[in-house]
């Protein structure tokens, strides 16, 4: 159940953050600046991580996230820890909220823009901050959990 919360939670915060982006596109688009190093922003990417696949059919990309996101249910079924369990719910919520914007808007939609001096990293969303995290988490879990199983 924590694996399935997790994906909930982060589709959830995914998908509202988006929504409140979305609603007040004009304003973002000028870029509101929160603190030195942090604006937000709104933007579109068709592509991948830092744009890679740009221009690529958004079916394709929509086909090969769920897919992973099939793959990665299968995996938090068998895990037997609640870091794993963790990691992979917030992995497949971060995927779904991504895929929803596929869907939705042929791109996804990005609004985190964390910069130095002139140099900006690419736009982001929370739905890589979860993707991101839960594969950090992910990568941690053998050490985080030691090794306890999941109690039924």
């Amino acid at each position: 159940m924590i694996g399935v919360f997790a994906a909930l939670a982060a589709f959830a915060i995914d998908q509202i953050t988006k929504a409140i982006v979305v609603a007040n596109a004009a304003t973002f688009s000028a870029r509101i600046s929160v603190f030195p190093g942090f604006n937000l922003v709104f933007s579109r990417n068709d592509g991948v991580t830092f744009g890679m696949l740009g221009g690529a059919p958004w079916w394709s990309l929509t086909a090969l996230a769920l897919a992973i996101c099939v793959w990665l249910a299968v995996m938090l079924f068998r895990v037997e820890n609640a870091a794993e369990t963790l990691a992979y719910g917030a992995i497949i919520g971060g995927a779904l909220g991504n895929v929803i914007d596929r869907v939705r808007y042929r791109a996804v939609t990005d609004f985190l823009d964390f910069y130095i001096g002139t140099t900006h990293w690419p736009a982001f969303n929370m739905a890589d901050v979860f993707v991101v995290s839960g594969v950090g988490l992910l990568l941690a879990a053998p050490w985080i959990s030691a090794r306890r199983p999941i109690k039924s």
